[in-house]
């Protein structure tokens, strides 16, 4: 009986050739920077602010030199756990008066819940650094098996890429303070788990990276 053969790594499937110093780096020689940002609930602001935000998003814009990717993850939040928690302290309570309160909150998430799916959002500002930049010329398929091997040893794409993009990350982050945006540049750590979990999650159940994981090595397996 022939022996089966090993699901082949995500990684194969894309553009991720490995993460490294805080840097995606990417199988045609390009590489990029992650930044997570905060967000502005823009509706609950009055008329004025609103119009100072747009001002201030238009001279950011304009302020750019370099070319950026906006990406918002959204995930479908499982608050059971929180539920739990509610109720738990709700039996705790001696407070008839609170145990009251309690179980009105209570319903009042679970009827969101129920209602409306609850979603998780996060923001990120992608800094490329372009293949280009290191002189190779030549197209590349977004999709299908990745060509073996750097065009360049990786810590040569590594110098360079930080090179550009940590300047261009600074004024990045400067800029989104002032409206009043926190941005924060993400560790390997993080970006091995962001990618894990896009490419290992699903609705029902969002897999977090193992406990104890080697993030010296990026492998990102399929699903069976």
């Amino acid at each position: 009986m022939a022996a089966q053969k090993p699901h082949a790594s995500t990684q194969y499937f894309t553009q991720i050739e490995d993460i490294s110093d805080d840097l995606v780096i990417l199988t045609n020689g390009g590489a990029a920077l992650v930044v997570e940002t905060s967000a502005v609930n823009f509706e609950l602001l009055s008329e004025e602010e609103q119009e100072a935000i747009i001002y201030s998003y238009n001279a950011f814009l304009n302020s750019l030199s370099f070319p950026i990717q906006v990406e918002i993850l959204s995930r479908q939040m499982d608050v059971s756990a929180y539920l739990n928690y509610i109720a738990k302290q709700q039996e705790k309570t001696q407070n008839t008066r609170f145990k009251i309160q309690l179980e009105k909150y209570h319903s009042f998430i679970s009827g969101i819940v129920k209602e409306n799916r609850v979603l998780e959002k996060k923001f990120f500002m992608i800094i490329p650094f372009s293949p280009l930049e290191l002189g190779i010329k030549g197209g590349f398929s977004l999709f299908g098996p990745k060509k073996s091997g750097l065009p360049f040893s990786k810590n040569y794409i590594l110098t360079r890429a930080k090179t550009a993009l940590i300047p261009k990350r600074d004024h990045l982050i400067r800029q989104l303070g002032r409206l009043g945006i926190k941005g924060t540049q993400l560790t390997t750590g993080a970006l091995i788990e962001l990618f894990y979990e896009l490419f290992n999650s699903s609705q029902e159940d969002v897999q977090k990276v193992p406990q104890g994981a080697d993030f010296s090595t990026v492998m990102v397996s399929r699903g069976s």
